[in-house]
């Protein structure tokens, strides 16, 4: 008899099968987890931008844009730039980039004088094509 008999055959059946439910749940936990935070990540810099009774402007292709914050300091993307190095890190992106334009980010907080240099350094970059982004009335 030894190996062969019904012992033998019903605990290998056992161990074929998977208990897969615990392993769903998690899974499902996780993809909630990652739903609610994914977008909590994508908010970025905080800006409060001025409000105007412009139109808007229609863009082709992604917009280029630099952010002053209050407090005087100059992001491209998340990136702090300091105000010396800010053309010469814009000739190194605009050197293959076909729409020189960019558009200026600046809270309405942040001294005018600080958006006036932003732009000089923008010009002194060799881009004259520039935006100020603000918010509809």
């Amino acid at each position: 008899m030894g190996m062969s008999g019904p012992s033998g055959g019903r605990s290998r059946a056992m161990m074929s099968e998977i208990n897969v439910t615990p392993f769903v749940d998690v899974m499902l936990v996780l993809l909630i987890i990652f739903m609610v935070t994914a977008p909590l990540m994508q908010q970025g810099l905080e800006v409060d931008l001025p409000e105007t009774k412009s139109s808007g402007v229609e863009t082709s292709d992604e917009p280029f844009i630099l952010t002053v914050k209050k407090n005087q300091q100059v992001f491209i993307g998340d990136v702090k730039v300091p105000m010396k190095t800010l053309a010469d890190k814009l000739n190194g992106i605009f050197a293959t980039r076909k729409n020189k334009q960019v558009y200026i980010r600046a809270d309405k907080a942040a001294p005018y004088g600080v958006v006036a240099e932003v732009m000089a350094e923008v010009r002194a970059a060799g881009i004259f094509n520039i935006g100020l982004v603000t918010l509809p009335k």
